[in-house]
């Protein structure tokens, strides 16, 4: 485990909305543009589910009954039996969860559990791709419980983006779901103005296909700042 602490969503969907984050440490994913690197190696503390749950209680109160599982990779192999026990005692215990799914993989006895799906669409800035086809699986089979978001850093990523939304729309009769784009915002970075304007110009162009939202937790505190 990396942390557990409350903050506020500040991106995609959910943005705005307070909610306790679970961060799982250990990621073999690789982004090249990850603003969390420091959650990739797999030597964190090893926490007892007991612990666990006791530090959700401790950060919500009695009040908030809203978890966001995050990475890392949540879905790693070495993760699953125990992001799946964590889920159904939340669930057993009321709680809402949203989980952050990295691109590569669905595991459908954690997806049929929570209430919400955040999957990346992995673009070339990042070095990793994600395939069409695990998108089109998420609409079949988890409809009108996910959101895909991408990163956005050049206009080759939104190409990129663009494409896959058309590959879809033609396995697919209709794409009712939330796509947003963001704007990176990297680590060390100043205010990426031209980008933003950039990537809401090229979303108007290609039709308003997607959503553009920041990351508001960025704009607070900066790109370096960690459990905001």
């Amino acid at each position: 485990m990396n942390s557990i602490y409350l903050a506020t969503e500040g991106e995609g969907v959910h943005i705005g909305t307070p909610q306790v984050f679970v961060r799982f440490q250990g990621c073999t994913i690789g982004c090249l543009n990850c603003d969390s690197k420091d959650t990739w190696d797999f030597e964190g503390n090893r926490w007892t589910k007991e612990e666990v749950l006791s530090a959700i209680e401790d950060a919500g109160g009695k009040n908030l009954k809203r978890v966001s599982i995050t990475g890392g990779d949540p879905l790693h192999p070495s993760h699953v039996p125990n992001v799946l026990e964590l889920v159904t005692e939340l669930k057993s215990r009321g709680y809402y969860i949203n989980l952050e799914a990295a691109g590569t993989r669905i595991v459908p006895e954690i997806f049929e559990k929570i209430d919400y799906i955040s999957m990346d669409f992995k673009t070339p800035s990042t070095g990793v791709k994600t395939r069409v086809e695990l998108l089109s699986t998420l609409i079949n089979n988890y409809p009108s419980k996910f959101q895909i978001k991408a990163v956005i850093e050049t206009h080759e990523d939104m190409i990129a983006t663009t494409d896959a939304y058309n590959q879809l729309l033609s396995m697919n009769t209709t794409l009712n779901f939330p796509w947003n784009l963001t704007p990176s915002y990297n680590l060390n970075e100043e205010f990426p103005l031209e980008r933003f304007r950039n990537v809401i110009k090229w979303n108007e162009e290609a039709g308003g296909l997607f959503r553009v939202i920041g990351q508001q937790h960025k704009w607070l505190y900066g790109p370096d700042e960690k459990q905001v």
